[in-house]
């Protein structure tokens, strides 16, 4: 059976399926969506929760014995199986059909995937997930729909925004829902709940002295390695999702790699970052960060905050802030 993340609370106020496939590329509404499932199956009586990443080279025996071995006090559990790539491969894809065919009452099996293409979307481990439990897939609001889902968060969390407030702050977080839903929040708690119209948002905006993401850039960008591990720090401590500092960074970096490949095909910085919509006062920036590096750094680093995307997203085992780390660094050198 396939719902939408939209029918999911409606779903498990009737219904908790043996086994979820949870699939997609926007983190938040993934997120959001395992935590309604989990709360759910507390309330069934599931008791523990274990996690199985599927990284190149694991053992899908070990996930197996893991379903077989009942625990010492025979608890209902939940089995978590992250698979980054979508593709579990002839022999991962024989062990989830397996699974789903020996799931009981005592097991939740969850199995979170990347976006899945076509052909993985019709692969027999897949349809033997949807002939048993569920598939619940997510796409990307669009940037067309992101104002209306802005605004509907907004109104969830007890405020009622005009609509200059709802586009200033679409325009600021780009595209990311999880850096909307960070804004949303710090918004509830400076302002509380009510009316909020744009001059509210700037105010509160302006006033919030915290650290964030773009100051982080700044600093980056200035080669300022104190300063930016100083606010990288900060922004752990205060529980700034570990991804919107991952798609902060990188989407600098993606910048910086077509503007010194513009450089180095003899075309003038200038008129390129007029052209790609570049603030004037972050020219400089840009041009000092661009002067300190090699052109092939910026593809480097842009590798190694796809591992920390992964990181971040929980589809590797490894810790993304540690990654982080290296990229400011690298960054700001």
């Amino acid at each position: 059976m396939k719902i939408q993340g939209n029918q999911l609370s409606s779903h498990l106020t009737k219904y908790l399926a043996p086994c979820y496939l949870v699939s997609g590329d926007e983190p938040l509404l993934i997120g959001e969506a395992l935590e309604s499932i989990r709360k759910k199956a507390k309330k069934n009586g599931f008791t523990s929760r274990e996690l199985h990443i599927a990284t190149p080279g694991f053992d899908w025996s070990l996930l197996k014995a893991s379903i077989g071995n009942l625990s010492l006090f025979a608890e209902k559990r939940i089995i978590e199986l992250r698979l980054p790539t979508g593709k579990p491969g002839k022999i991962g894809s024989a062990a989830i059909i397996d699974i789903v065919q020996q799931s009981d009452s005592d097991i939740l099996f969850i199995v979170v995937s990347s976006k899945l293409d076509r052909s993985s979307s019709s692969t027999k481990w897949v349809k033997a997930i949807d002939q048993k439990g569920v598939l619940l897939p997510f796409w990307p609001v669009s940037l067309s729909e992101l104002p209306k889902w802005i605004a509907n968060r907004m109104r969830l969390s007890g405020m009622k925004p005009d609509r200059d407030a709802v586009m200033l702050i679409t325009e600021r977080v780009e595209g990311n829902l999880l850096a909307a839903h960070q804004e949303i929040e710090k918004l509830r708690l400076i302002l509380g709940e009510g009316n909020i119209n744009v001059d509210t948002v700037r105010k509160a905006v302006a006033n919030n002295s915290r650290y964030d993401v773009f100051k982080l850039t700044d600093a980056v960008l200035q080669g300022d390695g104190y300063r930016s591990l100083r606010i990288l720090s900060r922004l752990r401590r205060e529980g700034i999702e570990p991804v919107i500092v991952t798609w902060a960074l990188s989407k600098e970096i993606r910048t910086l790699a077509v503007l010194s490949d513009a450089i180095r095909k003899g075309k003038d910085l200038g008129r390129v970052m007029q052209k790609s919509g570049i603030w004037q006062n972050r020219q400089n920036l840009i041009r000092s960060c661009i002067g300190r590096h090699q052109n092939d750094d910026f593809y480097k680093m842009l590798k190694v905050s796809a591992r920390a995307d992964m990181a971040a997203k929980g589809q590797v085992p490894t810790n993304p802030w540690l990654i982080l780390n290296d990229i400011v660094l690298s960054l700001s050198r």
